[in-house]
């Protein structure tokens, strides 16, 4: 758990609410007790409960905060039609629950917040319920080319295997949307690693960090860069291990799920880096002084003057949307 809070113990008000709250609600997991009144799986918000902390809010993944709307930065809003596929453990969404659905969203700082219309978004800014919150830390968004009932959608793929198809009005508002969920996942998101992927005779996901880099845009740059060159070598590894002849259908499975995790990683890795590496091009001025532009948290010296917020609007004009060719179009 040492990479979900960037290696510190987390707060013991926050670890001494959830175990009230488990203690006053237990933990239901999946078998026949963890199905709702019509028979499908009930959601995870009804089996945790939510506990609200000062300046944060935590979802029904207590480890996925929710910032506080007051200091986030925004970086889209408009209204669009949501439509849930997959669920956040990758299983596919209820039939009952599949509907398209119209919000009025906002893209402030790691999280998309849906509300039901502009007013309530007015009116209620300070805080978006968990159950209209994607957390978009480590996600992938792109063109649903495979989708052709409706126009200008994309897919929303987040990091616990949750999967969104999202329309907006038209084709540039759609890559405007692309871009600006692809940028701040690519620029705010933690470091991971690729090797609690790697190391497992029985293939499972691994779990991504939902907090926020310390790492400076140059510094996310080469990380990304890396992730790159070692999902690659990772992927080239795989493919020279298939399965026997004959195999038992569960290694088989094993062996297909992680060849499309590690697929889908390198396409994720090239989209972030292209992005980024175009915003550096585009934007000289951020390059000079890279301390002052980190994104996230930053480590001060005591005797160190003062370091500027990370990476505000007003600093960076127009940051979106990249050219075509560095946008991700194929999905």
């Amino acid at each position: 758990m040492a990479d979900m809070n960037d290696g510190e113990q987390f707060p013991k008000e926050l670890l001494k609410s959830l175990y009230v709250s488990v203690q006053n609600q237990p933990l239901e997991f999946e078998g026949e007790d963890a199905r709702d009144s019509t028979g499908g799986l009930a959601s995870p918000a009804s089996t945790l409960s939510t506990v609200q902390l000062p300046g944060r809010f935590v979802a029904y993944n207590p480890f996925d905060e929710i910032p506080d709307p007051n200091n986030a930065v925004e970086f889209k809003k408009g209204y669009v039609m949501r439509k849930c596929c997959l669920e956040p453990d990758g299983r596919k969404t209820p039939l009952g629950k599949r509907g398209w659905k119209m919000f009025y969203a906002a893209l402030r700082d790691m999280v998309l917040r849906l509300h039901i219309n502009e007013h309530d978004f007015k009116r209620n800014q300070q805080y978006a319920s968990a159950t209209n919150a994607i957390h978009i830390h480590h996600s992938l968004a792109t063109k649903a080319t495979d989708y052709q009932k409706k126009n200008h959608v994309f897919r929303l793929q987040t990091a616990d295997m949750a999967q969104y198809l999202i329309q907006t009005s038209d084709s540039k508002e759609c890559q405007e949307w692309i871009d600006a969920v692809n940028f701040v996942a690519a620029s705010y998101s933690a470091p991971s690693s690729i090797s609690s992927a790697a190391s497992q005779k029985r293939f499972q996901r691994p779990l991504l960090p939902s907090t926020y880099t310390r790492l400076n845009l140059r510094e996310q740059i080469n990380h990304h860069e890396k992730m790159i060159a070692d999902f690659d070598r990772e992927l080239v590894d795989h493919r020279k291990n298939p399965p026997e002849k004959g195999a038992k259908t569960r290694l088989i499975q094993d062996y297909c799920k992680k060849e499309n995790y590690l697929k889908f990683e390198l396409k994720r890795y090239k989209t972030y880096c292209r992005l980024l590496q175009y915003k550096v091009s585009t934007f000289p001025e951020l390059e000079p002084s890279l301390a002052e532009i980190a994104i996230g948290e930053v480590d001060e010296p005591s005797n160190s003057p003062p370091v500027e917020p990370p990476f505000d609007n007003s600093r960076c004009p127009k940051l979106l949307p990249p050219p075509t060719e560095f946008s991700t179009h194929s999905d």
